[in-house]
């Protein structure tokens, strides 16, 4: 499992919507659909408040575990 695709699947098992989990993280919608269709990837800081936020560890997220 990649990380576009992990990290959908969490924002929606947590009953959030793109742009819920954007205003948490202080990020547009549109950003939040860029990671989750691979068109971007986010940096070192934005995995760490992702990763915060849907209360998951880094390797988790990014596909490791």
């Amino acid at each position: 499992m990649d990380f576009s695709f992990r990290l959908k699947q969490l924002r929606k098992s947590r009953g959030l919507s793109q742009q819920m989990l954007g205003n948490k993280l202080g990020l547009t919608k549109q950003a939040i659909s860029n990671y989750e269709s691979g068109a971007n990837t986010p940096g070192y800081a934005v995995f760490i408040r992702l990763a915060n936020e849907l209360n998951v560890s880094l390797d988790y997220l990014i596909g490791r575990s």
